[in-house]
């Protein structure tokens, strides 16, 4: 059995401009290394399309807000950079995946867990999946900066980072193998593809 903090991972939320298919207008991208908490980068950018009044109103992210800012095109290196990992973490991944593929074109994308799936499959019985109702059954918020609010990318990429570690760590003294996160049985057969989303 392998620990499952072999790996490097780095958990991101993107949140977009509404449109069809979105634009990428905020992403935020946090590391896990050794099983620990790490570095977090953020990025604010100007959407190729308008941010619509639906978008706003849950992001709250306006288009006056993004209307001098850089695009995603001028920070696409340093995000590149950031997104270099062994594995990739996000809630719902196939959203922040798919935004991401659209925005960066050649990015191969890692191994993938979805802290939606994970959820439902290690901490079964739960009124909902959602990201905030996790958040708010596991106190997986104590301790933020006020300044961070949900459905901003900062605050929703470090509370699925802190659900990731609670759902590694949580069953005994002993973290959870990299197969049991895979939902691979013991003897190293696939009951389901490793990206899980």
């Amino acid at each position: 059995m392998t620990n499952w903090t072999s790996l490097s991972y780095v958990v991101v939320d993107v949140e977009g401009n509404g449109q069809q298919p979105p634009d990428l207008v905020e992403l935020a991208a946090v590391r896990i290394d050794g099983g620990i908490i790490g570095s977090l980068s953020t990025w604010l950018v100007r959407p190729t399309y308008p941010i619509t009044p639906l978008a706003e109103s849950i992001h709250g992210i306006s288009n006056k807000q993004v209307a001098d800012l850089p695009t995603f095109d001028d920070v696409k290196a340093d995000v590149l950079r950031a997104l270099e990992a062994d594995a990739l973490v996000a809630h719902n991944a196939h959203v922040d995946v798919g935004v991401l593929q659209r925005e960066l074109g050649e990015w191969e994308c890692p191994e993938v867990f979805d802290t939606l799936k994970l959820s439902r499959r290690l901490i079964p019985h739960q009124m909902s999946y959602k990201l905030g109702s996790l958040v708010e059954a596991y106190k997986l918020a104590e301790g933020m900066p006020e300044a961070l609010k949900p459905h901003r990318a900062t605050y929703d990429a470090l509370v699925a980072a802190r659900l990731f570690l609670y759902m590694a760590n949580r069953s005994s003294a002993v973290p959870l193998s990299l197969e049991v996160l895979r939902n691979q049985p013991p003897d190293g057969g696939d009951s389901e593809a490793a990206t899980l989303f």
